[in-house]
């Protein structure tokens, strides 16, 4: 029925809306894992593709630290890994998640905070990488680099997934529409005395076909509506459940963008 112009049962609607928000609600959020949306949501991927090209520098380094891993499954998607490989998490379900998964590929999976400082030596990696993060600390990811060294990083960009954020929380302020700029982050990196060798932004379609994926990726995507609970947003879920009934699936876009920065070698690198 989904996108008919046959008027809706209300009662068939509401039986629906039910069983789908249930569903939602009863599934575990843990880790960084969206199968659960298969045939219920769609988002176009970066043409980049960041798990293959973050593989292919991990089978040259010898050292790596993968930051906010999540619950593993990107870095996990490696083929091969450096003899020295190192992750941090910080929240307790993804920690376990994360050791279950890698620590039998020889990864070390460390509780970290997310904050500065990192829980290493400097120069101690050759590769750095992290999908998504939520802050990158520019400075502490040149530290803990050897010279030489590669960062490389798929991140969330300008008003990702904005249509969905403002059906719940209404228009957001120019300073949160200006949030997460790719070009802000070169100069952040810069700062930071590594050089931006690779930079590159896309808004890719999003496509919620039902009311349970728009729960589910609220439940896990949390800082997207903060305290998102059915509870609270009820009256706009049904909404939006009855609007995809009767048009087709919720459309939003998201913004990516990658960056890769080197650490110059000792010898280039200026005196602080």
């Amino acid at each position: 029925m989904t996108g008919s112009s046959v008027p809706l049962d209300p009662a068939a609607s509401d039986a629906r809306f039910d069983v789908l928000v249930a569903e939602a609600e009863a599934v575990s959020v843990d880790g960084w894992d969206f199968s659960w949306l298969d045939g219920r949501a769609t988002e176009q991927r970066p043409s980049w593709g960041y798990a293959r090209a973050m593989a292919g520098r991990m089978a040259r380094a010898g050292a790596a630290l993968d930051i906010q891993t999540g619950g593993g499954e990107v870095l996990a998607s490696a083929p091969v890994l450096p003899p020295l490989t190192v992750a941090t998490e910080s929240w307790p379900p993804n920690v376990a998640r994360a050791t279950t998964l890698l620590r039998p590929r020889g990864v070390a999976v460390v509780a970290d905070s997310d904050e500065p400082p990192l829980p290493f030596a400097d120069d101690t990696f050759d590769l750095v990488v992290s999908r998504h993060p939520v802050t990158a600390w520019w400075d502490e990811i040149a530290r803990v680099l050897a010279p030489g060294g590669t960062y490389l990083s798929q991140q969330v960009g300008p008003e990702s997934v904005f249509e969905l954020v403002e059906y719940f929380l209404g228009p957001r302020s120019a300073e949160e529409r200006g949030a997460r700029d790719p070009q802000a982050a070169r100069e952040d990196a810069e700062a930071a005395g590594l050089e931006v060798t690779d930079l590159r932004a896309e808004r890719l379609r999003v496509e919620f076909l039902d009311i349970g994926s728009v729960v589910y990726f609220l439940r896990k995507v949390i800082w997207m509506v903060p305290g998102f609970t059915v509870g609270d947003h009820l009256p706009q879920l049904r909404s939006l459940h009855r609007k995809i009934e009767r048009e087709g699936p919720f459309v939003a876009h998201s913004a990516r963008f990658l960056i890769e920065a080197r650490k110059p070698d000792k010898a280039s690198t200026p005196p602080r």
